[in-house]
């Protein structure tokens, strides 16, 4: 999208609730997921009244280096149990899978979406980049200007 003398101008529209995009807002949902759910299914949506916590919520995918083009897999990933009982921080999986011991390793290019809750988008911004530090694996890559205009507003 970009801002034009004739106001904003629409050249994608994306209206999946895919990760990384449901990875931000789910976390501050107040509502039972499952009651959410169960309403969609039931086509009685219009009866829920959905309600969130006033606060911010950043997610920086943590993926593997070379993706989209070319990437390993099979490398161990280190430090989930740092956000077990966590409720400002989250670690969402995308590209993991056991292995033959039942360790978590990476198997996808988009290896894993860490997400943290602030006051502001500002302190959520901060809180996401700090918490991408509790979880390592090798080849392990990230983008650093997700949210940038947060910081430059």
């Amino acid at each position: 999208a970009s801002i034009t003398a004739d106001g904003p101008k629409v050249l994608e529209y994306n209206c999946r609730f895919g990760d990384p995009e449901a990875q931000v807002v789910i976390p501050r949902m107040k509502n039972d997921m499952i009651e959410v759910m169960e309403a969609c299914v039931d086509g009685k949506l219009d009866e829920i009244e959905l309600s969130f916590e006033d606060n911010a919520c950043v997610c920086v995918v943590l993926a593997s280096e070379g993706y989209p083009v070319s990437y390993q897999k099979g490398y161990p990933i280190r430090g989930l149990e740092n956000f077990k009982g966590c409720d400002d921080k989250f670690v969402f999986h995308a590209g993991t899978k056991f292995d033959a011991e039942g360790n978590y390793v990476t198997n996808g290019g988009r290896v894993l979406g860490v997400t943290a809750k602030g006051k502001t988008l500002v302190e959520a911004r901060a809180n996401a980049y700090k918490a991408t530090e509790l979880v390592q694996f090798d080849n392990k890559y990230m983008r650093h200007d997700i949210g940038k205009a947060i910081d430059e507003a």
